[in-house]
């Protein structure tokens, strides 16, 4: 593991590979996004194909609960997406790696698992304030 500078920003060869990390996290999740599209899209067709009546559709609340499951997917891997983003974003700024909660650095290891991470573990435990 490289070390940081004096003012906690992280020397040229360690951006290039946390760019590569979100680079690479950011495609497996954009993948993720057409994939989840392209399910919901199924779906709808699927259930536009039928006259579905949920209330008295044995098959309609299960058809329903998987339209709401995927959507919820599909917003969570889209709000995953602009972590990244933004993450992006503080790795210009040279804030990438530091808490916003307590200022200190985050570890690496937890980098590693989570590139878009924005707390320490400590910070994340606590939760908001």
């Amino acid at each position: 593991m490289s070390e940081s500078s004096a003012d906690g920003v992280s020397p040229p060869i360690e951006r290039e590979s946390v760019r590569e990390r979100l680079a690479a996290e950011r495609a497996g999740t954009g993948a993720q996004i057409a994939a989840l599209s392209r399910e919901f899209d199924g779906i709808v067709e699927a259930n536009a194909l039928v006259a579905v009546d949920d209330e008295h559709d044995p098959e309609g609340s299960s058809t329903a609960f998987e339209r709401a499951h995927v959507a919820s997917l599909l917003a969570q891997a889209r709000e995953h997406l602009a972590d990244l983003d933004r993450a992006q974003e503080r790795l210009e700024r040279g804030d990438y790696g530091r808490c916003e909660g307590c200022g200190e650095p985050i570890p690496a290891e937890r980098l590693e698992v989570r590139p878009a991470a924005t707390t320490c573990v400590h910070c994340a435990a606590a939760g908001p304030s």
